[in-house]
């Protein structure tokens, strides 16, 4: 028999999903939460060997919740079940220590099998949440600024460039010799592949666009 609990705070999509458990042998629901803190506080009580929750609570995030109850819980298997199908709350409950991820729309049977799976071990989602989880590691990394490749002194010395320092007044400012701040130049022209002063400073903007006035 799978112990299951619910935190809903919608009484009649609680009161349906209680429904859809008990209709099935080997599901029993065993409690019900309609606030983070009754289930904080119910959960380690109570003993579920599967949760249900939702994100949206009155008090608390799901997510909020489901750290805390892993926290205490480790072996807890937390599925939730949600309207929200963004990548930015999908990654917070998966961070949080959820094992599974539906959407509300999902049928009673597709409930009870997450259910099951998750108490298997498994991680059950529903399949448009999975297709976001493999597109979010498929995501083309950002190319490396041309910059990346400069040392810290030498970063420091094209930003003073870029501010409109002449070599003179770089070396006064940073107490190093005028040769040195020309060999800095040299090193920074021929990482950057560039000839000239504003050559650099143009690459150096590529790689820091100015951030528009708000």
């Amino acid at each position: 028999m799978i112990k299951i609990a619910i935190v809903e705070d919608d009484t009649r999509f609680r009161q349906s999903l209680r429904q859809v458990i008990e209709s099935r042998e080997g599901f029993t629901c065993i409690t019900e939460y309609a606030t983070g803190a009754e289930a904080m506080a119910g959960i380690p009580r109570d003993l579920p060997q599967v949760v249900l929750m939702d994100l949206n609570l009155p008090d608390s995030s799901g997510a909020e919740v489901t750290a805390h109850l892993k926290n205490l819980l480790p072996a807890l298997s937390v599925v939730v079940l949600t309207v929200y199908n963004d990548t930015g709350h999908i990654f917070k409950a998966l961070r949080a220590g959820a094992g599974g991820y539906l959407l509300k729309q999902a049928t009673a049977q597709e409930i009870l099998e997450a259910i099951a799976e998750a108490h298997r071990g498994g991680a059950p989602m529903t399949s448009e949440i999975a297709r976001k989880v493999i597109a979010a590691f498929h995501e083309p990394k950002p190319a490396p600024a041309a910059t990346d490749s400069l040392a810290p002194r030498e970063m420091e010395i094209l930003q003073l460039v870029a501010n409109g320092y002449a070599n003179k007044e770089i070396a006064d400012k940073l107490a190093i010799t005028l040769s040195t701040v020309c060999w800095y130049l040299h090193e920074i022209y021929k990482k950057l592949h560039v000839q000239s002063r504003v050559q650099a400073v143009n690459k150096l903007r590529e790689a820091s666009p100015a951030r528009p006035a708000p």
